[in-house]
């Protein structure tokens, strides 16, 4: 049997998107978005806690949310989370994102004239770009090193 990986969030840009484009004119965007839970403690105060989430979105997602998306809006994100790692200097960086496969943009002002939410997943946004991403490495399950 094999695992799941699997996202779901529902939150708030908290910055506009960061946009990378590439020789071969793909694009990468990557997203800031918080959630928030709200909560009372033994107090009863009324306490709110916010995560910050880094998501990447490729190709025809990256396009959609370059057009659409804007510090505030509101988004449902579905996808599977990446650990990435590089090398500044004499240390290694590593950094877990979330890879989106799907993108409900929420919310009114999300760019549709009906204010309906809309549903885009990777492969229908548009037609992907053949290639692979220049800086992204190829992902294989073998190269983990889990003890079990």
């Amino acid at each position: 049997m094999s695992g799941v990986n699997k996202v779901i969030l529902v939150g708030n840009l908290g910055k506009n998107p960061e946009v990378f484009t590439f020789e071969n004119e793909s694009k990468k965007v990557r997203l800031a978005i918080a959630t928030t839970e709200v909560f009372k403690n033994k107090k009863g105060e009324r306490v709110e806690h916010t995560e910050w989430h880094w998501v990447v979105l490729y190709r025809g997602l990256a396009e959609v949310a370059e057009k659409y998306l804007k510090k505030g809006s509101q988004v449902y994100v579905e996808g599977r989370l990446r650990l990435r790692s590089w090398n500044e200097g004499s240390h290694k960086r590593y950094v877990t994102e979330i890879e989106a496969q799907n993108l409900t943009l929420l919310g009114k002002g999300n760019g549709k004239r009906d204010d309906k939410p809309a549903v885009l997943q990777g492969t229908e946004a548009i037609p992907q770009v053949p290639g692979k991403l220049e800086d992204e490495p190829e992902y294989n399950p073998q190269d983990d090193n889990l003890p079990f």
